[in-house]
């Protein structure tokens, strides 16, 4: 099957690890079905796992734009689809005097007067795009009811104007967190993958990919430090970017070894709350001096 983004779950793959993003079989078969049957794909699994950065690679893989929709509690139609400028509209009104209010509401409801957000945007574009729609499981249960008229027919309708079919598709990513539970309707409109924290040997070829400074016994001793914190209670446990910026911190500080010391001195790049470098401090039996 021939697709205008990858060739193969195999071109997909080495051309996502040319971009950065080391891809395993399942998420580079995953990436290129979703453009080959032109379906969007649910990306779930915990935080830091690398879910919106598969979009971003995707975009940086194939040329493609990127169009993002931050989603969050109390989003609306307005924010994600679009509105009208309304003061454009009063202003027109205004200057349109004692003409026909027949006249007026068709000059008033044109492109002209449209705000476009991210969601008509992308449907708009010309040019390949990737439509990134990242934590949907943040939005209020109403706003998957806007999302659905996208992912089956990449359209949008606006009562004013009609309805605006996509003149090329996106590809449509969708990335949970899976604080909530989404909607069947939803589900069954999209591919779904899950991506959860890669495997020691994983995680340390990425943080050598993304940190070549780094030596590779130094990069195995932080793998498995983060591990150890992975397996802890934590409130936040340490994603993938957070074991690459302690990557980063540790060439910088010119640290040739992961000892107690540099653990305990740098572990605020990889813990964000009091409480967690506590239970750390505790249960790796680490001193703080």
């Amino acid at each position: 099957m021939t697709s205008p983004w990858f060739e193969s779950p195999a071109d997909a793959e080495k051309r996502l690890g040319a971009v950065g993003y080391l891809a395993d079989t399942a998420t580079a078969t995953t990436a290129y079905l979703a453009g080959a049957l032109e379906k969007p794909l649910l990306v779930e699994g915990p935080a830091g796992v690398g879910k919106t950065e598969l979009a971003k690679a995707v975009a940086r893989a194939t040329g493609a734009g990127l169009v993002r929709l931050q989603c969050y509690e109390g989003l609306d139609e307005a924010r994600a689809l679009y509105e009208w400028n309304y003061k454009k509209q009063l202003l027109r009104i205004q200057a349109a005097g004692d003409q026909a209010w027949d006249e007026t509401h068709d000059d008033i409801f044109t492109d002209e007067f449209l705000l476009t957000r991210p969601l008509l945007t992308a449907i708009r574009r010309e040019e390949p795009t990737v439509l990134l729609i990242d934590e949907v499981d943040k939005t209020d249960v109403e706003v998957e009811g806007l999302l659905l008229e996208i992912l089956s027919d990449f359209q949008v309708t606006i009562p004013e104007l009609g309805t605006v079919e996509a003149v090329r598709r996106p590809l449509v990513v969708l990335t949970s967190n899976a604080t909530r539970e989404l909607s069947e309707a939803i589900k069954r409109r999209c591919l779904f993958l899950h991506i959860d924290y890669p495997d020691s040997e994983r995680e340390r070829e990425i943080v050598l990919s993304q940190v070549p400074e780094v030596e590779d016994e130094l990069a195995g001793q932080l793998v498995e430090v983060v591990s150890r914190l992975r397996a802890l209670d934590l409130r936040k446990s340490p994603s993938i970017a957070e074991s690459v910026d302690w990557a980063r911190t540790l060439v910088a500080l010119g640290t040739g070894t992961l000892d107690e010391a540099a653990i305990a001195q740098t572990l605020g790049v990889v813990l964000k709350h009091h409480s967690d470098h506590e239970r750390a401090l505790k249960e790796l039996k680490l001193r703080t001096r």
